[in-house]
């Protein structure tokens, strides 16, 4: 499973990350507010590990409350030394799954993670998109644009896919590579130019509102709004 840890305290981080490594996870970490938040939102996990309080300038919370607020279920699993019984609440009804303490065992930290991955597995699996008259079905790997069918190559399609589970949101070439090309590179280069044309081609050509939009100097933005 690919999990991410966002903890700014080095010692529980890196026991935290050994231990989830060598029970099979891959883990990303996150030392800050910040960069737990760019994590959070620009990559898919199957659970998130968040520590309560955090530098940065935005705390764990804030970063649940913005994930829900996106229309994110990621299972997520507050940690905290805040252990009074408003401050649990407080977590689980910003949109935490699951509390716990500091200090606590990494055996009862690892149980309840697992409790919460065979719950999230068992979930309805999402299988179709919609942004406007722009539908995807995954499971059988159609596109269509006003009832109209949309023939579309394998990378344009997982090029979509990731457009459209980011819908709204400003995606940068370096997301794209490193999320629909698996490799990391040059972001300079034209290769995401070019992809981003060629769909931009085949879902807004002849349709009376565009939704792929470049944003200068930043990336591209699959949108409904004006």
């Amino acid at each position: 499973m690919k999990l991410l840890l966002v903890e700014d305290n080095e010692r529980v981080a890196r026991f935290v990350k050994k231990g989830l490594t060598e029970a099979g996870h891959t883990v990303d970490h996150a030392d800050n507010g910040r960069d737990g938040m760019y994590h959070a939102v620009s990559e898919t996990y199957d659970a998130i590990v968040m520590d309560r309080m955090l530098p940065g300038g935005i705390d764990g919370l804030a970063i649940v409350e913005a994930l829900r607020q996106g229309g994110n279920h990621v299972p997520i699993l507050i940690l905290s030394a805040l252990d009074g019984v408003d401050d649990r609440i407080h977590g689980l009804k910003s949109g935490g799954d699951d509390y716990l303490v500091k200090p606590f065992a990494f055996g009862e930290l690892l149980a309840r993670l697992d409790a919460l991955l065979r719950r999230s597995q068992h979930q309805a699996v999402e299988t179709t998109l919609a942004l406007d008259d722009l539908h995807m079905d995954m499971l059988a790997h159609k596109v269509t644009r006003a009832g109209k069918p949309v023939a579309l190559q394998p990378r344009e399609f997982k090029l979509l896919e990731y457009l459209m589970r980011h819908a709204n949101q400003v995606v940068t070439r370096t997301m794209l590579l490193e999320n629909v090309w698996d490799y990391h590179f040059d972001p300079q280069t034209n290769v995401i130019d070019v992809h981003v044309s060629k769909l931009r081609q085949k879902i807004d050509a002849g349709f009376g509102k565009p939704l792929l939009r470049t944003v200068r100097n930043a990336g591209y933005m699959l949108t409904d709004q004006p």
